[in-house]
């Protein structure tokens, strides 16, 4: 018997797919040293944003389910 591929749970954690394929991602820096950046940055900062399809080929290719 063939074992099932498993899905990566941090990959999962860290990435969300729309009901049209597309992964979305959560922009580096809003952990610490946020005094220093303006409001707007910060606001910026909390968006998802799209990957690249390249990217975004790798990250499906981890969550197989």
């Amino acid at each position: 018997m063939k074992t099932k591929p498993k899905t990566r749970k941090s990959v999962l954690k860290r990435f969300k797919i729309t009901k049209t394929g597309k992964v979305l991602r959560r922009l580096a820096g809003q952990m610490h040293y946020r005094a220093k950046n303006t409001g707007k940055n910060r606001r910026n900062l909390r968006r998802l944003r799209e990957m690249s399809p390249e990217e975004a080929k790798k990250i499906k290719k981890s969550l197989t389910y």
